[in-house]
């Protein structure tokens, strides 16, 4: 049985100095240029990792929390997320201003639809700009004036067909696709960074595509972008490295980072 804490007036004895009420100042904390809010699946290994790489400079402050998901991908885990997206929301820094709530899945927002995810958001963050993975890259493509794309998921053919098609829906064409068809985001988050270099430079070289797109969150790409465009001669850009852009971007965090590759080197189209 745990002990119970008792307040006590009648200390033993008192501290030789005491000072209560010390005068102090409040400055702009950590986030005094974006605060960004974060919503991270409970299977993600990788995004706030990346996240961190990506927009680490002065001023910028990222709050995660934690949404409860199924580790096995299909269209009804993905749906089920859309019951606790308010919520988790509602626990990122309450009572504190962000500029920016991020719902940190690729397919659970196309799924759920960005409208929806959007709304369930702004139930309790009803100023705040939003995106997902998915909406960051379309803004990704424009900025790097990208129309044919090589898309690379690890999902299922199932979320792999709808991907696709959306895609299309909004004007990208996407003539080159490949996947490694896991179901399971734990064996996601270990795909090794060599075999997404190899699908990247592999798919990336076809004469029909002028960038590529790797999709999911929990897929380690970030540290490789810069290096990868110069041996592809291509824009390269994933969930996360997207996202990350988006979310400075809509922040209004305007500056050109180095080493990030190229899309951190343009503006919102």
């Amino acid at each position: 049985m745990s002990a119970s804490f008792e307040i006590r007036n009648d200390e033993p004895e008192p501290p030789r100095v005491e000072r209560a009420h010390m005068a102090h100042a409040l400055d702009r904390g950590l986030g005094w240029r974006a605060r960004i809010g974060v919503i991270v699946l409970a299977s993600d290994f990788t995004i706030e990792h990346e996240l961190a790489h990506l927009l680490d400079l002065p001023g910028v402050a990222v709050h995660h929390t934690r949404i409860e998901n199924d580790a096995v991908v299909s269209p009804e885990s993905l749906a089920q997320m859309e019951a606790r997206i308010a919520r988790c929301t509602e626990v990122i820094t309450p009572g504190a201003g962000l500029d920016v709530v991020v719902f940190g899945c690729t397919s659970g927002a196309m799924v759920i639809g960005e409208p929806a995810v959007h709304a369930h958001i702004r139930e309790v963050r009803p100023d705040v700009a939003c995106t997902t993975p998915m909406e960051a890259a379309f803004a990704a493509f424009a900025a790097l004036g990208a129309r044919r794309i090589a898309l690379i998921t690890p999902y299922v053919d199932a979320i792999n067909r709808s991907m696709r098609a959306h895609v299309i829906a909004h004007g990208v064409s996407v003539p080159v696709m490949g996947s490694w068809n896991v179901d399971d985001d734990n064996a996601v988050a270990r795909i090794a960074p060599e075999s997404v270099r190899d699908a990247v430079l592999s798919l990336g070289a076809e004469r029909d595509v002028d960038a590529v797109f790797v999709s999911c969150t929990n897929v380690r790409l970030a540290a490789q972008v810069e290096a990868l465009e110069a041996e592809l001669g291509k824009p390269v850009t994933s969930s996360n490295h997207a996202t990350a852009w988006h979310a400075l971007r809509l922040a209004g965090v305007h500056d050109a980072l180095p080493g990030r590759g190229r899309l951190f080197r343009e503006p919102l189209a």
